[in-house]
């Protein structure tokens, strides 16, 4: 391990900043970043023959991610892991960005009435040290009232709060909680192409999985009677996959559903899920920047939201797709390397849907449509 100043780094080596100190030279790495995941991780490892640690790497310490001079996570040491022998001490560091502290730990306990999404956001995360905030939302409901129950983490009634808006919440690498949502008006950062003439990734692997794929899915609700009026039984919404073919229909029974349009909109966001899971697309490319002549890549590095252009002759595929999540690697036998896992783009967006029992449902995404060029299909 070695002590390096900002001057001296190359454009992809990974320093870890911990206590005013610059770690670097790993001998192998793993940073990983993915929009679905809570808590994003990390994981490096070395090797020296002399010499033991600083006092400031410790278990809990905060930790900063740099690759060049570009700022990839905040968070902390999870784990500290030494093994010594009589030539060498290995030194394992593992951890997670600002977003652990949300999914460890339970959720304040608190009540409010007629309260805006930032001020239940900061209810909610600041009691736990998580001060910097940003709401990307043009409009947000204000809700009659909250409760956040005993047992309840941080990260679900953030993740509610934030669903109930239609926003879905992420950490920046500097450390700020976001809540928004995808941007699908970016343009491509980069063209990936595997071709019989050529390419320029080192793998490209296509998972076309319709086990939990439905041609139909209907979300049956209900609503309680009031004083005004009375309860309602056949509420109904239908949302229809038109890329299966056969009879698979699907019926979900959801409580929280209390109007037909909740009940659409709660089988528009499932059939969305079931896409999402339905078509993957793994990229794997040498280094952790974007290297793209013509395009809008200007040496920066891989990040989840980024939408990329992908062209395979043999996959039969020309399209642009979303960059759900990205791993920068690094070991002995494959070098410097980043793993991207796409998704179709379009399909992942939130739907408005608030949370009133205990027990939920996931993430909301609209349908969306993956372009073949073996039936001329367009984009």
């Amino acid at each position: 391990m070695s002590i390096a100043s900002n001057a001296t780094r190359d454009n992809e080596e990974v320093a870890l900043l911990i206590g005013g100190l610059a770690h670097t030279q790993w001998e192998s790495y793993e940073i990983d970043s993915d929009l679905l995941t809570p808590a994003d991780a990390w994981d490096v490892s070395i090797g020296f023959s002399a010499g033991v640690l600083p006092d400031s790497v410790t278990a809990g310490a905060p930790v900063q991610i740099k690759i060049g001079s570009d700022l990839v996570m905040t968070g902390r040491v999870d784990t500290l892991a030494q093994s010594v022998s009589k030539n060498a001490h290995d030194v394992r560091l593992c951890g997670r960005d600002s977003a652990a502290q949300l999914v460890d730990c339970s959720a304040p306990i608190f009540v409010r009435k007629m309260a805006t999404l930032d001020e239940i956001v900061s209810s909610i995360v600041r009691p736990l040290g998580i001060t910097n905030i940003r709401i990307d939302a043009k409009t947000s409901a204000v809700r009659e009232k909250i409760n956040i129950e005993p047992g309840d983490t941080a990260w679900d009634a953030l993740k509610n709060a934030a669903e109930a808006n239609g926003l879905w919440p992420w950490f920046d690498p500097d450390g700020t909680l976001v809540v928004g949502g995808p941007d699908y008006t970016k343009a491509p950062v980069a063209v990936l192409s595997l071709n019989f003439n050529g390419s320029n990734v080192e793998s490209l692997s296509r998972t076309d999985n319709v086990a939990d794929r439905f041609s139909e899915i209907t979300v049956l609700g209900q609503t309680h009677a009031t004083a005004q009026e009375g309860g309602k039984h056949n509420l109904k919404g239908v949302a229809k996959d038109s890329g299966i073919t056969w009879p698979r229909p699907k019926i979900i029974v959801d409580h929280e559903t209390d109007t037909p349009f909740l009940c659409e909109e709660r089988a528009r966001k499932l059939m969305g899920d079931s896409r999402l899971q339905g078509f993957t697309l793994t990229a794997k490319v040498f280094g952790h920047r974007i290297d793209a002549p013509g395009e809008s890549g200007d040496g920066q590095l891989w990040m989840p939201g980024q939408r990329v252009r992908v062209v395979s002759d043999v996959l039969k595929i020309d399209g642009i797709f979303f960059l759900m999540g990205r791993k920068f690697c690094r070991s002995r036998s494959s070098g410097t390397t980043t793993e991207l896992t796409l998704k179709e783009d379009g399909v992942w967006v939130i739907d408005a849907h608030p949370h009133k029992r205990k027990h939920r449902l996931g993430k909301n995404s609209l349908a969306g449509e993956v372009y073949d060029a073996s039936n001329g299909a367009t984009p």
